[in-house]
């Protein structure tokens, strides 16, 4: 299955099933963390982490996970998902949890104005502006995850390098 011909989802995700064991594989991106430049590579136990130098990384700039699991004597299992730096991520559900909390928070204000005969103009125009802002942060994750497509093409392009060795 190739992540290229895919249309890419916000943390899009892929399976490659591997002629060797994990620890041959694990071995290669070691070697690669010290023969290379391009790219830093960190691995924890069977993880490992693919990601940009520093100074070429930028606020969406993605980092490729790779879990190499074992499936039988000779084999393994590549497990990758691609995504934002782990803070990023974080902030981006953060931000979608406290719009989805005020919504439902005005909501409860809302219905409750309703019931005691009030008015409750306020509240629908906080309601409608929250629903603008969550379009608002959909597509500006939409806009980075798009802007760093070829970042992520390169990832990609980097791993199988380093698998098909």
């Amino acid at each position: 299955m190739s992540i290229i011909k895919q249309d890419i989802v916000l943390r899009p995700r892929f399976k490659k099933l591997l002629p060797r064991t994990n620890t041959y594989y694990l071995e290669q991106f070691k070697i690669a963390k010290k023969s290379q430049k391009d790219f830093i590579v960190s691995i924890v136990d069977d993880h490992v982490f693919l990601k940009l130098p520093k100074d070429q990384q930028q606020f969406w700039s993605p980092q490729l996970h790779l879990e190499i699991v074992e499936d039988g004597e000779k084999t393994s299992v590549l497990h990758g998902v691609f995504g934002p730096n782990p803070t990023v991520w974080t902030m981006f559900m953060f931000f979608h949890f406290v719009v989805a909390g005020l919504f439902i928070a005005a909501s409860i204000w809302a219905y409750s104005n309703w019931k005691l005969d009030n008015s409750y103009s306020i509240q629908l125009g906080i309601m409608f502006l929250l629903v603008v802002l969550w379009f608002v942060l959909y597509f500006s994750g939409r806009i980075g995850k798009d802007s760093s497509k070829e970042e992520m093409h390169a990832l990609h392009n980097f791993m199988n390098d380093i698998i098909n060795k």
